[in-house]
């Protein structure tokens, strides 16, 4: 394994952190496990509550810094280019990032070019060539096995010559498989909901009224809300308000949040007495950090997901949820949604839910059905525990290709 050496990674945030979520995650496993890498990020903001104590080992570097003279300079200090660049996500790592790594494989006398060119120093590249990996998006569709491990020669520029291999996260064994860090299971069989939920004050929350006296009700569910827009939202509440068991719905900050109070505004003037049993409380959290995100999907029994890294984290949780996917322009969300229900092998009702939760049926939202769904959801986690996590596999797949270039 490539215990000493240092990992480049490349992300763009493009909206809801996603991005920067998994690479966050990436980044603090491998360095979890003695290797140096650096995070170059277009924007790190979202940082400052996802990982408020940052991680040994991990180097935030700002992308917006990159200029044409980094590739005069890179070279010369600690900040010569990795012997893995990893580009999340499809972005492009930054050319003068590339262009440095050959300057400095001439620098340090690996490559003595005949002309001092262009073509000259790509060659360069070739000698001490670092791995470069396109991290790419998680789905369940079949493509993802089949192109999972491909190669991309470059063929101009201050690349060419190099080649970037496709590697693909997924659900099965021919695929690169998913963040799990080394000892998650023993944290979560370890984990007290109940002191924990103490320590954020959300037990005893749903107070009610009754006869003009105040008493506190007890809890029988709790549900997390981690979502995008959705237009089952307001029927998801009223389902609630109307069930048989008191629930605490924890709605996360945000979009998330944006949309309850939104909801609630509309639903308070059209119908003030849609919860008038108070079988329904709300918890609003702050921005939280992702190990108290993970802290808070094992604290409940049902959890709404959104995007990749949630997805991910609810799977190892083991408790039932729904998955919001993030909506394509193209509608290309609906067969990766189908994809994944197909892996999960979700029951029909499972399956409903998921469609109308994602605006792709206009039916009426099926009611939860909690023991159900974890049975589903815990037996695809053990599919998923008896394959090698994404980490793993990664190191194994670099150190592969690195005893066939250098």
């Amino acid at each position: 394994m490539l215990r000493t050496h240092t990992w480049d990674i490349f992300c763009k945030v493009i909206d809801n952190f996603g991005d920067i979520g998994v690479c966050w995650r990436l980044a603090c496993d491998l360095a979890a496990r003695g290797l140096h890498v650096r995070l170059w990020v277009d924007d790190a903001s979202a940082l400052a509550w996802m990982a408020p104590l940052g991680c040994a080992g991990v180097q935030v570097r700002a992308w917006n810094a990159l200029s044409p003279q980094l590739s005069q300079s890179l070279h010369l200090g600690a900040d010569s280019p990795g012997d893995v660049l990893v580009a999340a996500f499809g972005c492009d790592i930054a050319p003068e990032f590339i262009a440095a790594r050959a300057i400095s494989a001439l620098a340090r006398g690996q490559f003595t070019p005949r002309v001092a060119s262009a073509t000259a120093l790509s060659s360069a590249a070739s000698v001490g060539t670092p791995v470069c990996i396109n991290l790419e998006y998680l789905s369940a569709e079949a493509f993802v096995q089949r192109n999972h491990g491909l190669p991309s020669p470059t063929l101009h520029g201050p690349a060419q010559g190099m080649t970037t291999w496709f590697y693909y996260p997924g659900f099965t064994a021919q695929t690169g498989g998913l963040i799990r860090e080394p000892g998650l299971m023993a944290q979560l069989a370890q984990f007290d909901a109940s002191a924990w939920l103490q320590a954020h004050r959300l037990t005893n929350t749903d107070p009610r009224s009754q006869d003009g006296r105040t008493q506190s009700a007890v809890v029988a569910q709790r549900i997390s809300l981690f979502c995008y827009e959705s237009p089952a939202l307001s029927p998801l509440l009223s389902q609630l308000a109307n069930s048989p068991l008191v629930t605490q719905l924890i709605v996360t900050a945000g979009r998330a949040q944006s949309s309850v109070l939104a909801t609630l505004d509309h639903k308070k003037a059209c119908q003030p007495a849609w919860n008038k049993r108070k079988q329904l409380s709300f918890s609003y959290l702050e921005a939280i950090s992702q190990a108290e995100f993970d802290h808070l999907l094992w604290a409940c029994d049902f959890n709404f997901v959104r995007g990749e890294d949630s997805l991910v984290r609810a799977l190892w949780a083991g408790k039932p949820f729904v998955w919001h996917i993030y909506p394509q322009d193209d509608g290309a969300h609906r067969a990766k949604l189908e994809a994944f229900l197909d892996w999960l092998d979700a029951p029909a009702d499972l399956r409903d839910f998921h469609r109308v939760w994602n605006g792709l049926s206009h039916a009426d939202l099926p009611p939860l059905n909690l023991k159900r769904w974890m049975q589903c959801t815990q037996a695809a986690r053990q599919r998923l525990l008896s394959q090698t996590d994404l980490c793993t596999q990664l190191l194994d797949f670099v150190e592969q290709k690195r005893s066939v270039t250098v």
